[in-house]
């Protein structure tokens, strides 16, 4: 187990539209945009994964796809290239400029100052990176003119399912754990931990959180974002405080809170985060009450489609509830145990968030 404070400047901060539970919007921006033009000829899309890989059921699956898919109707071949260690992304990122990529997307913050580096090097590549502002000087900045950001206000989508997980406890106890404290990592425990002090304010209720404390930006990290026995520890701590829903931040840690949930025996819930973790990981999907999203194939897909049609634009893709960019899944095998209200309540509360009336804010998040 590690616990970690927040460090006081990070340059990585980030975070599916909302499904059927949350009036069945659909996904943002659409990946593709319908263009069958296809690209220019010596357009070459291309993509470097983090240490999760890209069958990680999460987000390197998610751009992985966002790739392939706007690649294909772009009538191109893409390039990918997984990462299996930190020491990996240099090397993976000079491999594909030497192949001679358009447009390379590096998957997540970990691959932050290593992709721009890349970028002042290569000014006519085009780059984008997904969870992360490319500001490593913390200025405010895209540090290099040719990479866009694509980020998601994850906060927002995470405090409406702290609000489900408080609203569905058995025990009063929900808890959450981390990969490392990166933002993009921090402002979906931000918003889980806001949902529920939310909940307990409308419902005068005291469900607690373990795992995570917003104020002090101080909580329970893994060290990595690998599915291992540290992770299992730290979803049995959280299990032994009587958390009865867990929501672990990073990539495939989840398996190891399923592994624990199952060894236990006990009757605990899983939120899932970045995809729907129900359909993607099939095999156990009856654990999730719901998913956190974070709509990153058709981010992605949006910006490898304009980048082939000659059209790349290096300004930030936020994602919001507003335009669908975030969101959370519907209960799905939860239908029936929630509370026959709750989806309405959830509804208010999206509508709140996007007007302003209801807070849902984060020092991790995209928007300022």
């Amino acid at each position: 187990m590690a616990i970690s404070t927040r460090k006081a400047a990070a340059g990585a901060i980030a975070g599916v539209g909302l499904m059927a539970l949350l009036a069945g919007c659909a996904s943002a921006p659409s990946t593709g945009g319908g263009d069958s033009t296809g690209a220019a000829s010596d357009f070459l899309p291309c993509m470097v994964s983090d240490a999760g890989g890209f069958t990680d059921k999460s987000f390197n699956q998610l751009g992985y796809e966002g790739l392939t898919e706007a690649a294909k109707d772009l009538g191109v071949e893409p390039i990918t290239v997984q990462s299996d260690k930190a020491d990996d992304y240099k090397p993976n990122l000079q491999s594909l400029a030497d192949q001679g990529c358009s447009l390379i997307v590096s998957v997540g913050f970990a691959l932050s100052a290593d992709t721009v580096t890349a970028a002042l090097a290569n000014p006519d590549i085009d780059y984008a990176i997904i969870d992360d502002a490319a500001d490593n000087d913390f200025d405010g900045k895209v540090d290099a003119p040719n990479i866009k950001p694509i980020l998601f206000d994850t906060v927002q989508a995470a405090f409406l399912a702290g609000y489900a997980a408080a609203d569905y406890s058995k025990t009063g106890v929900v808890g959450t754990f981390g990969g490392q404290p990166f933002p993009s990592v921090q402002i979906f425990m931000d918003g889980f931990a806001e949902g529920v002090a939310y909940y307990n304010e409308q419902k005068g209720k005291s469900v607690q959180v373990v795992g995570w404390d917003v104020a002090a930006q101080t909580g329970s990290f893994t060290g990595g974002f690998e599915a291992n026995d540290t992770a299992k520890q730290l979803a049995r701590t959280l299990i032994d405080q009587n958390a009865d829903v867990l929501m672990p931040v990073g990539g495939p840690i989840f398996l190891s809170a399923i592994a624990e949930i199952q060894e236990t025996g006990k009757d605990i819930a899983m939120v899932g985060v970045d995809a729907d973790l129900f359909v993607t990981n099939a095999d156990t999907g009856n654990l999730f009450l719901t998913s956190v999203l974070k709509d990153m194939k058709a981010g992605v897909g949006d910006v490898v489609t304009e980048a082939g049609g000659g059209k790349f634009d290096a300004a930030a893709y936020i994602g919001t509830l507003d335009n669908k960019g975030v969101g959370i899944a519907p209960f799905h095998d939860f239908e029936s145990k929630v509370s026959p209200t709750l989806a309405d309540e959830l509804e208010t509360i999206k509508k709140g968030i996007i007007d302003g009336s209801i807070k849902a804010t984060s020092v991790s998040s995209p928007v300022k």
